[in-house]
């Protein structure tokens, strides 16, 4: 018996198709490769550690506000740095007969210069980072400085404690 033209035609057409059914995957896997890692590095960016020496002992507090990604002013037992940078000693601050100290203040312009941006209404925003110990007539001159270079948005950076112990 002889196949009619639509029958030949049909099986044709499944023999030409059989072999589209495969899937290509790497393509598939490499987009979720790539998203696997996009999310292993923003998932874990809730927490913000600030680069502290271990010399300073930061107060602790129960301040529930993460801090901010800010310029770093620390003090530590016998500098004084900014981002790491050593700025003054200690000791010449505390000696110091004003309220201002004119390297710091210089340096703090030229931070202030290098971010390009105007100062908000608010003043420039920046991190103190000192020990608890710290005297308060020298922390008093450090912010003076501070706001007179207009850095007036000074946060103070501390320990967070946890739950359990502020009894919340």
């Amino acid at each position: 018996m002889k196949e009619s033209a639509k029958a030949r035609r049909l099986k044709r057409h499944h023999r030409r198709n059989k072999n589209q059914s495969k899937m290509n995957l790497v393509s598939l896997m490499d987009i979720f490769t790539i998203l696997v890692f996009f999310l292993m590095v923003n998932s874990s960016s809730d927490v913000q550690v600030l680069n502290q020496s271990s010399t300073i002992k930061l107060p602790d507090s129960s301040a529930v506000q993460p801090p901010d990604d800010v310029l770093a002013l620390i003090v530590t037992d016998q500098d004084i740095l900014i981002n790491g940078r050593l700025i003054i000693k200690r000791e010449a601050l505390q000696n110091l007969e004003g309220q201002v100290e004119p390297g710091l203040k210089q340096e703090l312009d030229y931070q202030a210069s290098r971010s390009g941006a105007p100062a908000p209404e608010a003043g420039r925003a920046i991190t103190i980072l000192a020990d608890r110990e710290l005297p308060y007539d020298l922390l008093k001159k450090i912010m003076s400085t501070c706001v007179d270079a207009g850095y007036a948005s000074i946060s103070l950076a501390v320990n967070q404690r946890s739950k359990e112990s502020t009894g919340v």
